[in-house]
C-alpha cells in the first residue's frame, strides 16, 4: 500500500507501546480506508496490508495515530455482529484531525469522490473546520484555529 516506513514493530510490542486513548476503526476494505487518510487528510502509513494499518498524522503541535482493521479480523469480536453490510459506521462520532488545513481536505475530498458534509467554514469556538465522510461512513472534521 506503499509510503510505510521500513520496519514496524510486531503486533504483540505494539500493542504493549500503545498509551492514552486509542482509536481504531473497523473498515470494509483496509486500502480504500488507507488511500483516504493519505489523499484528504495528509497522513502517513506507518504500517499497512490488506488486513490492517497505522496511520500518523503530524502537523504543527498536532500528532494523531489510528488504527485501521478489516471486518475479517474481528471474528471473535463482539462488535462484529452489529456492522450488518448496510449499517452507517461511527454514526454519531466525530474524529477532529487538529491543525489539518480543512479546506484543502475539502478540496482533496471531493477531488477523490468523498462525500462532504459541510464545507469549511469558521465556528464559534474558534476554529476553522470542515465534515467529510470516509468511505465506510465516519465523519472526519479536520480543523485548525481560524484567521
Amino acid at each position: 500500500m506503499g509510503n510505510a516506513d521500513q520496519e514496524f514493530m510486531g503486533a504483540d510490542e505494539y500493542g504493549r507501546s500503545l498509551k492514552g486513548l486509542g482509536i481504531n476503526l473497523l473498515v470494509r476494505d483496509v486500502a480504500r480506508s488507507v488511500a483516504f487518510a493519505k489523499d484528504v487528510l495528509g497522513a502517513t502509513v506507518a504500517v499497512a496490508d490488506k488486513d490492517f494499518a497505522v496511520l500518523r498524522y503530524t502537523k504543527g503541535r498536532s500528532a494523531a495515530e489510528w488504527m485501521l482493521h478489516a471486518d475479517g479480523t474481528y471474528h471473535s469480536n463482539p462488535l462484529l455482529p452489529l456492522l450488518e453490510d448496510s449499517a452507517v459506521r461511527g454514526l454519531g462520532m466525530e474524529i477532529r484531525l487538529y491543525d489539518c488545513d480543512p479546506d484543502e481536505a475539502v478540496k482533496h475530498a471531493l477531488a477523490h469522490g468523498h462525500h462532504v458534509l459541510q464545507e469549511a467554514s469558521d465556528k464559534p469556538h474558534g476554529l476553522r473546520e470542515a465534515y467529510i465522510l470516509d468511505p465506510d461512513g465516519y465523519c472526519w472534521v479536520p480543523g485548525r484555529p481560524k484567521g
